[in-house]
């Protein structure tokens, strides 16, 4: 399911990326303003993504680290001088023995010392266990954390053996993959820079340019004026999206929702790109403008 996710990530970011390329080269910058916006929107999510991926797997292993220390606590609990049933159980060797053996008046005072010894040890340990603080226990069972055991899970055979010397190839691989994202990169870059930067161009030797356009408006309100009119605004709106401001550009109806559009003088190549890209991407209220054909007239042209 992960999978599948980044999958459609990848391909949506992907299309928005081409579709940001191809704006840009069509001079349409509210869509290309749109498609950048979705490009990075899908980053953000597939950044968070990835990002909560690694929170987990973090929280996972804090959750393994926190079980091994509170299995080394709880040993350590259980060893901290409270004698056990074998401990109460066991019994000294010597008292065994034969009771008319060499014993005579040190037995007595033997076990007399050992019960003011063990008086003195249960009164030390009360203390103790009164007085310290869990802090250190937690902290010593932290620091012999990393001496427990791995889980059951891990296996050792995975692991490489002592002193082998890493994979060259992975690191090899890296740099390729890193050396090629950056050739195409730039690549992109220099692609980009090279289809939208102005320059000089020559004269355009004809005596003007004619534009063909069809406006197409949606509502019940869509009449021939209101029509009309959407086609003048965005027209005049293009009218300085041009290297040169358009002074004698002509818009007349020709029916059908069809207008023809006249330009003097004609222009360049790269100011009809542009033109045809404000006409396209300028956009009113239900209204949308189409062009349908943009070439030059001669002045022989009768």
């Amino acid at each position: 399911m992960k999978r599948l996710a980044y999958f459609f990530g990848g391909a949506a970011a992907t299309g928005a990326a081409v579709y940001l390329v191809v704006y840009l080269y069509r001079w349409q910058w509210q869509r290309a303003i749109l498609c950048g916006v979705l490009l990075l929107v899908v980053e953000i999510v597939l950044l968070g993504a990835v990002l909560l991926g690694r929170i987990a797997r973090v929280e996972e292993r804090l959750r393994d680290a926190d079980r091994r220390q509170e299995d080394v606590l709880a040993r350590l609990r259980n060893t901290d001088g409270n004698p056990g049933p074998e401990s109460r159980t066991a019994r000294f060797r010597w008292l065994d023995d034969d009771p008319a053996g060499h014993t005579y008046v040190f037995v007595p005072v033997l076990m007399v010392t050992g019960v003011l010894l063990s008086g003195l040890a249960w009164a030390v340990q009360r203390i103790a266990s009164a007085t310290a603080r869990p802090a250190a226990e937690q902290r010593l069972a932290g620091r012999l954390a990393v001496l427990a055991a791995p889980p059951p899970r891990t296996g050792l055979e995975d692991l490489p053996p002592p002193g082998a010397r890493r994979d060259r190839r992975g690191t090899v691989r890296l740099l390729a993959a890193a050396t090629v994202g950056a050739a195409l990169l730039a690549a992109l870059l220099v692609g980009i820079a090279e289809l939208t930067q102005t320059r000089e161009e020559q004269a355009n030797t004809s005596a003007a340019t004619s534009v063909l356009l069809r406006i197409d408006m949606r509502g019940a309100d869509a009449t021939p004026e209101r029509r009309s009119l959407a086609a003048h605004q965005i027209w005049e709106r293009c009218r300085d999206s041009t290297s040169v401001p358009l002074r004698h550009a002509a818009l007349g109806p020709l029916g059908d929702d069809m207008y023809a559009g006249v330009v003097r003088p004609a222009l360049t190549d790269h100011d009809r790109m542009r033109l045809r890209g404000c006409l396209e991407d300028t956009g009113l209220d239900k209204a949308r403008l189409t062009v349908r054909g943009i070439g030059d007239t001669d002045p022989d042209d009768g």
